[in-house]
């Protein structure tokens, strides 16, 4: 871990090893994708969605290491009741979110006995082998109340992939047959643990802090960051480079989409709000599941593997709206407590952020005061997307004008495809 004399000259920073000390990395070498297919192509199969595709993946890279491959139920029971996996040797490594296959009777019934089973894309192409497979029960209400603290309706990812999923669960080694690519044009920003780990070396970073989001960046956000290089310098840092991580999964509706997100950050990186030769911009393949203080222990985990050292917390991190009452799901500040006392997260160091927002005489995002509270306005992600929806401007100081006109461009787009039914049936 990081050292340093009382005069500065010595600095040390291992950038952090992966949970289990070892990268996971399960995608068939090139050589071998011939013959594995042809053996795959034998074996009973099982049906991916698309969710379980983003799964795949993130598994395939190692950003779950050491997990290698979907939960079987000794792993699912502990990542459920204790948020972590005991290795082999007796430590643990932080596991918060079940990483799960779900299939269905008819599914169950042709694997039957069979120790490996093929898993086909949502297209049909066999995407990967899942050996010495283990099946079991689906008990949906105790991984939905465990996991989210709740079992209300509307919660988007209970709704979209584990309501209508199979009752049982399909755990076993997997053996990825080639790279996951979406060929969306963002797949360059994809890069992997062990990509982000040889260009953090490339730049020689000492330090290196990650942010994770599922919004555009605003001006309050580059404060943050801004703030938080500036005070891992004077920790002694000479090099801390920022790892902007937006999270490219599955995410709700309403949520801003990835195209939009990724042009809206290189702008913000053209205007100069963040400085590119410190910043590398990437794409976190990981669905998100809105699970609060539960999810945040995961994305904290995943870029542990990726190398980062520091973990930029805000408040309420991988939070939303209670989906029936008129609160919060989660308590704000429980994210980041949470992450202070997390097991297997020891290694990480949590920067809770101070809270910004838009102070109306400095015309500028700003760190709040509370001695002169009133002279503060608070734009929620919400009143974010009214004013670019309304084409209204936010005030100045907000977001750089690149980024703005980015997100209200495509509000315009949205609102001009919902108007088409109406015409459409008029």
């Amino acid at each position: 871990m990081f050292q340093a004399s009382v005069s500065g000259t010595v600095i040390k920073s291992s950038l952090i090893e992966p949970d289990g000390g070892v990268l996971v990395d399960v995608i068939v070498p090139e050589s071998e994708r011939g013959s594995k297919t042809l053996e795959a192509e034998s074996m009973p199969k099982a049906r991916l969605a698309k969710i379980d595709v983003e799964w795949v993946h993130v598994i395939s890279e190692g950003w779950a290491s050491p997990l290698k491959g979907f939960m079987r139920e000794n792993e699912y029971l502990q990542s459920l009741h204790f948020n972590s996996l005991r290795m082999e040797n007796g430590t643990v490594v932080n596991m918060s979110l079940p990483i799960v296959l779900a299939i269905d009777d008819e599914t169950k019934k042709s694997i039957g006995s069979s120790k490996d089973v093929g898993l086909v894309g949502p297209e049909g192409d066999l995407l990967a082998i899942l050996r010495s497979v283990e099946i079991y029960k689906h008990n949906k209400e105790e991984r939905i109340a465990r996991t989210w603290g709740t079992t209300a309706p509307g919660l988007p990812y209970v709704e979209e992939f584990i309501a209508p999923a199979g009752n049982w669960l399909l755990g076993g080694d997997l053996e990825v047959l080639k790279p996951i690519k979406y060929n969306d044009g963002l797949d360059h920003y994809r890069l992997s643990p062990k990509q982000l780990r040889k260009e953090f070396d490339r730049r020689q970073a000492d330090a290196v802090f990650a942010f994770q989001l599922r919004n555009p960046v605003h001006n309050g956000h580059a404060l943050l960051m801004n703030d938080t290089r500036r005070r891992l310098l004077e920790m002694g840092y000479k090099n801390p480079i920022l790892l902007l991580h937006p999270l490219g999964g599955f995410t709700k509706a309403d949520d801003v989409p990835l195209d939009v997100r990724m042009e809206q950050h290189s702008k913000v990186l053209e205007d100069g709000v963040l400085d590119p030769e410190t910043t590398i911009v990437a794409v976190f393949p990981s669905p998100m599941h809105y699970a609060g203080p539960t999810e945040v222990q995961w994305h904290a985990k995943a870029r542990v593997n990726a190398g980062a050292n520091f973990y930029i917390v805000g408040r309420d991190p991988a939070g939303m709206g209670h989906p029936t009452e008129k609160r919060d799901l989660y308590d704000p500040d429980h994210g980041k407590k949470v992450l202070s006392m997390a097991p297997g997260l020891e290694k990480l160091n949590i920067l809770p952020f101070r809270v910004a927002a838009y102070d109306t005489v400095a015309k500028k995002m700003a760190f709040f005061d509370p001695s002169r509270s009133k002279e503060f306005l608070f734009i929620s992600g919400t009143k974010m997307r009214t004013y670019a929806r309304n084409g209204e401007n936010p005030p100045d100081g907000f977001m750089c004008p690149g980024g703005w006109e980015v997100l209200v461009k495509y509000y315009e787009q949205l609102q001009a495809e919902e108007a088409m039914p109406a015409v459409a049936s008029a």
